[in-house]
């Protein structure tokens, strides 16, 4: 129970950090993978994306679990020439997490987007993250290519305070879309002015139901792409 109150509150943290950016997601930005996780994590770590994983040991912890805030770092692959960096948003199981990045899905058929609360989901036959499965907004859906994928590089002890500061705000508003709906409304009001209660609470069941399709095909195959 514990972990899982741990999961809640930092799985959350990043979608606020995201809403304080600036701009994050404005028409005109073109957003490259690395200056975004970068900007997001406060992860100081420059250069090409395949080159996060190395630069890290020396600096920040990494490891094979994820958590808010986190990096993960994907290897260099053919057609991924140069690798890629995806910020950890959420938590939702130990083998389905979801993360805020750039540059992946061609959005609207322009490149250099910023994807919010993309689902991942780990297929590596050890369920340690070294491969993965990522939601593609084109098809909507999963698709069949693995990911290879190095670890997470976890965020230093500043960045975790800010996190952690955070994340109390943003408990409170995954709190609202739990709760009946009469309690919810006054909850939500504080916390996202305008929202609708009954709107939020129809999100989270329609989340928890797209999870559990989103683990069978990551997992049993016969996707799309």
């Amino acid at each position: 129970m514990r972990s899982r109150t741990r999961n809640v509150l930092g799985s959350l943290t990043a979608a606020l950090m995201i809403s304080l950016i600036p701009a994050v997601s404005s028409a005109e930005t073109y957003w490259q993978c690395v200056p975004f996780a970068r900007l997001l994590s406060g992860i100081q770590i420059f250069g090409d994306a395949h080159t996060w994983w190395g630069q890290a040991v020396q600096r920040y912890q990494t490891g094979n679990t994820p958590q808010m805030g986190a990096v993960l770092s994907f290897k260099a692959t053919g057609r991924m020439r140069l690798g890629h960096v995806a910020v950890v948003s959420r938590v939702l199981t130990d083998r389905v997490i979801q993360i805020t990045h750039a540059n992946w899905s061609a959005i609207g058929g322009a490149r250099g987007k910023v994807e919010r609360d993309v689902t991942v989901v780990d297929v590596s036959p050890g369920g340690d993250w070294t491969q993965v499965k990522v939601w593609y907004d084109p098809i909507r859906d999963l698709g069949t290519s693995v990911y290879p994928t190095h670890g997470f590089i976890y965020p230093d002890g500043q960045a975790q305070k800010l996190a952690q500061a955070s994340g109390r705000f943003a408990l409170a508003q995954d709190t609202a879309t739990l709760v009946a709906n009469s309690a919810a409304g006054h909850v939500v009001g504080s916390v996202r002015p305008g929202a609708s209660p009954l709107a939020l609470l129809n999100k989270a069941a329609e989340t928890t139901d797209n999870i559990a399709d989103l683990i069978q095909k990551a997992t049993g195959g016969g996707d799309k792409k």
